[in-house]
């Protein structure tokens, strides 16, 4: 055990700010910095690579927040997954690591980014070897074949590390985290280049070609007297804007539980529970979950073991657990035949995949509160240390944890199941971009607006820190 505290202490890390309070330049600075970094990163090609099966995975290279092709198609795969590793296994009591505890803390912090670094390397590895991001087919049965092989590999490790401690400055230096962050980058570029995008793209009826972008192209459609086409672009706008306001109404419902300042008379506040108490973590999680399913079930499927199912020669699952996962466009089957009747499986399979987004949303909710110190006794240890109390009660913490428990556990089940199932209906609604990533960036912008404004008014009232946790 000593060996393994001595690896996690010596991990290569970020180092925080000497000062407890960072000001909202210094954070908006090394916010953007990480930006701007990472989408420079997202345009370097990868040396040497030749073929790019990944490009079929579209779907989850926003969700990941990569760039397949560049130096940083691993994206924040590699970091989501160790995370998800190490919650099912204290979860579910193997680890037993006490998260209440500054030790536990630290120890569960360095075996995610020695389990991160792992996981960089095998996930290059398997981009690479099962032919996802390899060399050109000019250079098959050369010698300089597995060269260029591992040189990709390295190249895509550098990346991986690279986002794996532009994170950690986020988290440390910025606003919120770099996980959250780059998959809102990604996912607002993407809604404005498939909005506005004036490029040529699909063809319509009688060999006419469309622009790209949905709004270009609904006009020409309709000016062309394409009423599919119009159909499929005033759709694809329409439920945009519909998950927007969903997601955004939902996100701003709120328990206030008021609480009072034991040693400041008649002055409280209200401490806010949200809705979707766990954020967008659940749906990072599950939507990770099936990007791994599908990489390994293309990765078996090519070697005659088709254990999670079948692909076709486009690269799209076709029988088997991968194909009941995957998310269907049901509004555009339904506009394409000009029919509801589309036949059972089209609905069945939308169905299947927004149940299990739903129940693996909650599951990794549970995990969650259970291993980032949101359960109940953590939030009550907190409050009892900024001096909050329950006006009319004693100061105690079981009385706070008692109350806490009220709200908090029926906040994360139902939150959960809410946020997998508005990431499903903008999935099998064909919405801008991915449904689930457009899901993610509208609750991580908002999240990130509520810690800009509270960093503001942190700095326009000092006094204000003690109370909310900036010392």
């Amino acid at each position: 055990m000593s060996i393994w505290n001595t690896i996690l202490n010596n991990l290569p890390e970020v180092e925080g700010p000497s000062q407890k309070f960072l000001s909202f330049k210094e954070k908006l600075k090394w916010t953007l910095i990480v930006l701007v970094i990472f989408f420079i990163l997202g345009v370097m090609p990868l040396f040497g690579l030749g073929i790019n099966q990944l490009e079929r995975f579209q779907f989850f290279s926003v969700i990941l927040g990569a760039e397949f092709g560049s130096i940083i198609s691993l994206g924040i795969g590699p970091i989501v997954t160790a995370s998800i590793v190490l919650q099912l296994l204290n979860g579910s009591g193997i680890l037993k690591l006490d998260l209440t505890k500054p030790e536990g803390k630290k120890t569960f912090q360095g075996l995610q980014k020695l389990m991160a670094i792992f996981f960089i390397i095998f996930e290059s590895a398997i981009f690479v070897l099962m032919g996802g991001l390899s060399p050109g087919a000019a250079f098959i049965g050369t010698p300089i074949y597995a060269q260029l092989q591992l040189i990709i590999i390295f190249q895509l490790f550098l990346g991986g590390i690279m986002i794996l401690f532009m994170d950690e400055v986020v988290s440390k230096w910025g606003f919120g985290s770099g996980i959250s962050l780059f998959i809102a980058a990604g996912v607002s570029k993407g809604i404005f280049v498939q909005a506005f995008n004036w490029l040529p793209g699909p063809s319509g009826i009688a060999g006419l070609t469309y622009s790209s972008g949905a709004v270009p192209a609904l006009f020409q459609s309709l000016t062309a007297g394409d009423p599919t086409t119009a159909g499929l672009m005033f759709a694809a706008l329409l439920f945009t804007a519909i998950i927007f306001v969903m997601v955004v109404y939902a996100q701003a419902m709120k328990v206030e539980i008021p609480l009072s300042f034991g040693m400041v008379r008649g002055h409280g506040v209200r401490w806010p529970l949200s809705f979707f108490y766990t954020s967008v973590i659940p749906v990072i999680l599950v939507s990770a979950l099936i990007a791994n399913f599908q990489l390994l079930g293309s990765f078996l499927d090519n070697r005659g073991i088709p254990l999670l199912g079948t692909f076709a020669s486009t690269g799209q699952p076709s029988s088997g657990f991968v194909f009941w996962v995957q998310p269907i466009n049901l509004v555009k089957t339904i506009i394409q035949q000009n029919t509801l009747f589309v036949g059972a499986t089209p609905y069945l399979q939308a169905l299947f995949y927004v149940l299990f987004l739903m129940v693996g949303a909650m599951v990794f909710s549970i995990f969650w509160v259970q291993t980032a110190g949101m359960d109940a006794r953590s939030q009550a240890k907190q409050m009892m240390s900024s001096g909050l109390q329950i006006p009319g009660f004693r100061r105690d913490e079981r009385v706070l944890e008692t109350l806490l428990n009220r709200y908090i556990w029926p906040l994360t089940i139902m939150g959960g199941l809410a946020v997998g199932f508005l990431a499903g209906f903008a999935d099998i609604t064909g919405t801008l971009s991915s449904g689930t990533g457009i899901l993610l960036a509208v609750m991580i912008v908002y999240k990130l607006y509520e810690e800009i404004s509270k960093q503001h008014m942190m700095d326009m009232n000092p006094m204000m820190r003690k109370f909310m946790g900036g010392g």
